[in-house]
């Protein structure tokens, strides 16, 4: 799960980075319009949050141009403005939800997982093949008859994996899913991870095909 979060204050922007990455998603974060509009334009996006007292250009710009050029990245509005017509101005230039500061971190995750069940066009919070069960809500995964609550990295990992069983997923874009802008990546760090979850689940949890990647069996 990759977030782009668009917040010019910095100490809110390091607290919700750091929120985020502990609830298992990648993180790049941008203080500015211009960056914004930039980001959400090059790069795909699971969702964004955006402010919208941004300098250089206002979040309400920046979501109009996306829009505008069919960015189809959900966004979540995050803001001091509170007045009816500003929700409303920014529910319909295609915000897809709406939250007002000061918020507590367990709401945005939860209004985060509604978005992304809604765009995925699924009711569920669970992601399941034959062999193993995951809860995007709990962080809960069972393979085997055995069920865990899986570490934030595991678990970005392994949803990465389940939200698409039987295709193989490279290094690079594993990596894209677990890792933000500017963190530094150990070369080995998604072997780490799979032998990791692979000897809490057993081998079969995740198949290495050779020279192109990993993938679950569906």
């Amino acid at each position: 799960m990759r977030v782009l979060l668009i917040e010019d204050d910095a100490l809110i922007g390091a607290g919700l980075v750091a929120a985020l990455k502990a609830a298992g998603m990648a993180v790049d974060w941008v203080r500015d319009g211009l960056t914004a509009q930039e980001a959400l334009h090059d790069t795909a996006y699971t969702i964004a949050l955006l402010d919208l007292g941004l300098p250089g250009m206002d979040g309400m710009a920046v979501l109009k141009s996306a829009r505008r050029q069919r960015v189809e990245t959900p966004v979540l509005v995050i803001t001091a403005r509170d007045a009816v017509e500003s929700r409303v101005a920014g529910l319909d230039l295609g915000a897809d939800d709406y939250l007002v500061k000061p918020f507590e971190v367990p709401e945005l995750l939860a209004r985060m997982r509604a978005l992304m069940r809604r765009s995925a066009g699924k009711a569920t919070l669970r992601l399941s093949t034959r062999e193993a069960v995951l809860d995007t809500g709990t962080h809960e995964f069972s393979h085997g008859g055995r069920t865990e609550l899986l570490p934030a990295r595991e678990y970005a990992l392994m949803r990465a994996l389940m939200e698409r069983p039987g295709h193989i997923l490279s290094r690079a874009q594993i990596e894209e899913r677990l890792y933000g802008w500017g963190e530094e990546v150990e070369s080995n760090a998604v072997e780490v991870l799979i032998h990791s979850v692979r000897r809490k689940f057993g081998k079969g949890v995740i198949l290495n095909i050779r020279g192109a990647g990993w993938m679950v069996p569906k």
